[in-house]
């Protein structure tokens, strides 16, 4: 829980606040970027929300914050709050909230579905969010899109007994097994619509899922950088091989898709698969040159 005393001096001033224990995740300013910002090795509050709606919002941040570092003095409709996650993006898919230090604040993806409800990479296991899925119709399958950000999915497991997809490349890093391993480059198909795409680069089984060819989770391979107005992924923070993460983004020139759902790092939404296309290939010409 946060705690005034600690507050950073940068906040404004005002009833919410960041306090010292923040790791700068950015799940803050990525989810509510009007009111929260990095300020250089930690997020602060660079605008107090005003009204109902911006309100609501950063409760959801402060529930959302892996550390518990945003603080309030007026936590009035925080219940209503917890009740709002899995938060929806776009028609069946949905944040999960809730995240975790031990993902560095990744985000996790929530996919209602006929077939069978999908996780994608792992929350918090907090039983507020746990009985919302429960209600939501559990979760009969967990993919984790790499050994960085898999979190509580041993709890989750437990939970509701989801069938857990993570590639063999992977599992040394992480506590306990998964139920389908896969092996090799090649994508697999979970289901007719869950395509399960191993772009490794960043760790050696980092994976995609690209889920009705439109929304593309993509762990932490690929994401929006709104600075820059593009596509990017990151030399700096690649564990495994650059240049065979540049070839995994180049793999991904052959699939449709219009959303990219990262676990750190903006989403992206595009007018088309052509325009993602265009989107990513202008990335790659980019990336290539650093």
């Amino acid at each position: 829980m946060a705690q005034r005393s600690k507050s950073q001096p940068d906040n404004v001033p005002g009833a919410y606040f960041v306090d010292s224990s923040c790791i700068d995740c950015g799940t803050c300013y990525e989810y509510l970027p009007w009111v929260f910002q990095d300020a250089g090795g930690h997020s602060r509050v660079a605008r107090q929300p005003e009204g109902d709606s911006d309100r609501f919002h950063a409760l959801k941040a402060l529930l959302a914050c892996p550390t518990g570092s945003i603080g309030t003095d007026d936590p009035a409709g925080i219940q209503e709050a917890r009740d709002a996650f899995p938060d929806p993006i776009e028609e069946e898919v949905s944040f999960c909230g809730y995240t975790s230090e031990r993902s560095f604040g990744a985000w996790s993806y929530f996919i209602q579905r006929p077939g069978g409800n999908v996780l994608v990479d792992s929350p918090r296991a907090v039983p507020a969010l746990m009985d919302r899925l429960e209600n939501l119709g559990g979760v009969d399958l967990m993919v984790l899109s790499h050994q960085d950000d898999v979190a509580d999915h041993a709890r989750f497991h437990e939970r509701f007994g989801c069938a857990r997809v993570m590639h063999h490349a992977d599992l040394a890093g992480i506590q306990g097994g998964v139920e389908f391993p896969q092996d090799g480059n090649e994508p697999v198909r979970l289901a007719p619509d869950l395509l399960f795409i191993p772009t490794p680069g960043h760790t050696a089984g980092s994976a995609c899922l690209l889920y009705r060819d439109k929304f593309l989770f993509s762990g932490d391979h690929l994401w929006w950088n709104p600075r820059r107005g593009m596509l990017s992924a990151s030399r700096t923070y690649c564990w495994h091989h650059w240049p065979t993460q540049l070839r995994s983004l180049e793999r991904l020139l052959a699939f449709d898709f219009t959303w990219v759902l990262p676990g750190h790092g903006s989403s992206h939404r595009a007018g088309s698969p052509e325009a993602m296309r265009a989107d990513l290939q202008q990335a790659i010409v980019h990336l290539k040159s650093l």
